[in-house]
């Protein structure tokens, strides 16, 4: 994968449960580099937590989750997910909005599955970091 343009400041986040660190009026270098990385994933498509961290040669997904967790409400944290595809616990409705307004792929829940939420179709939705939102073929992704 490759590197990341750096970015000057963002703003503070607007989801204080999510994100908030109103002590900071600066992020860490590693923060900034994961917001870096998260700001070039297309609307549409999600990376892992490990994704990330492989990107960026640095870190793991703990990392990654950590600086998501502290500073992710200033992009795209949607975009940001577990490797099983499963909607991050106590934002789902939030993630769910997004990810339909964007045409983010789903698959729809077994019946026993807490909720009935939907889980990602990875393999359709995952970004590898190459150029703009086409699947593994060239195709563009074929919306929900």
């Amino acid at each position: 994968m490759g590197g990341v343009e750096e970015l000057s400041h963002r703003e503070q986040p607007e989801h204080p449960e999510y994100g908030e660190h109103p002590d900071h009026s600066e992020y860490p270098e590693y923060a900034e580099r994961v917001l870096d990385v998260v700001e070039l994933i297309p609307p549409g498509r999600v990376m892992t937590y490990g994704d990330i961290a492989e990107w960026l040669e640095e870190g793991g997904p703990r990392q990654v989750g950590r600086a998501m967790a502290l500073y992710g409400g200033a992009v795209a944290w949607w975009r940001v997910v577990r490797a099983d595809g499963t909607l991050l616990p106590g934002h789902e409705q939030e993630a769910m909005t997004a990810y339909r307004s964007e045409g983010t792929p789903l698959r729809q829940a077994p019946v026993s599955a807490e909720g009935h939420l939907p889980r990602l179709d990875m393999k359709r939705a995952r970004w590898d970091g190459g150029s703009g939102g086409d699947d593994a073929h060239g195709e563009p992704s074929p919306p929900v």
